[in-house]
């Protein structure tokens, strides 16, 4: 699977909606499922599970997978994540909602994702309380640099995943990023930010 970078409206409209953001993520995270497995995952009906796949599949965010038997259609995410290309897709109006949707969606996966630590934080090992959690950094960056920073950040992800791929204490773990210049509301300050 290699990622691609998604240019058009159309492609990324196609991930935007709710159900298909999540039966794409559950894919990714959980491997190859069938209509009716989703179905019961996301409390709704094969049927529509089937049609937001076929959907997906039109835009090449999932594929057949091999299957176990005859009787079954096992779909697999296309790619380990989606991408898109920020500066192509701001350039409309609707480019720009759609990306709004998918920061939204991104927002609301981390939610979900810290709702869950937290009820789980008092059976988790000493060693992985200590070192979860989230925190903010500002910095006075040019776009060549966030460019840059944001790469690094991907190569040290990939190294250290390839490092711990065997490793039996290792265990999935949720990385976001989220690079934007600092935006005051208007009369916020009356000298430029200095940090």
């Amino acid at each position: 699977m290699a990622d691609r970078i998604i240019t058009e409206v159309d492609e990324l409209k196609a991930v935007t909606h709710p159900l298909r953001v999540r039966m794409l993520g559950a894919l990714r995270a959980d491997g190859p499922a069938t209509a009716t497995e989703l179905a019961r995952r996301f409390d709704t009906d094969t049927g529509t599970t089937s049609y937001h796949l076929r959907k997906l599949a039109r835009f090449g965010f999932v594929e057949e997978a091999e299957q176990r038997d005859g009787r079954e259609r096992r779909w697999q995410a296309s790619q380990p994540t989606t991408t898109w290309d920020e500066a192509a897709l701001a350039a409309t109006g609707e480019g720009r909602a759609a990306l709004s949707v998918m920061r939204r969606h991104q927002l609301a996966a981390l939610e979900r994702a810290v709702s869950a630590y937290e009820a789980a934080q008092t059976d988790l090992p000493p060693e992985w309380v200590a070192v979860s959690g989230m925190g903010d950094v500002r910095a006075r960056l040019t776009p060549t640099s966030l460019g840059e920073l944001e790469r690094r950040i991907e190569a040290l992800i990939e190294e250290f995943a390839a490092a711990d791929a065997d490793d039996p204490a290792a265990r999935t773990v949720l990385l976001h990023f989220g690079g934007f210049p600092r935006i005051d509301p208007a009369g916020w300050a009356d000298v430029a930010d200095e940090s």
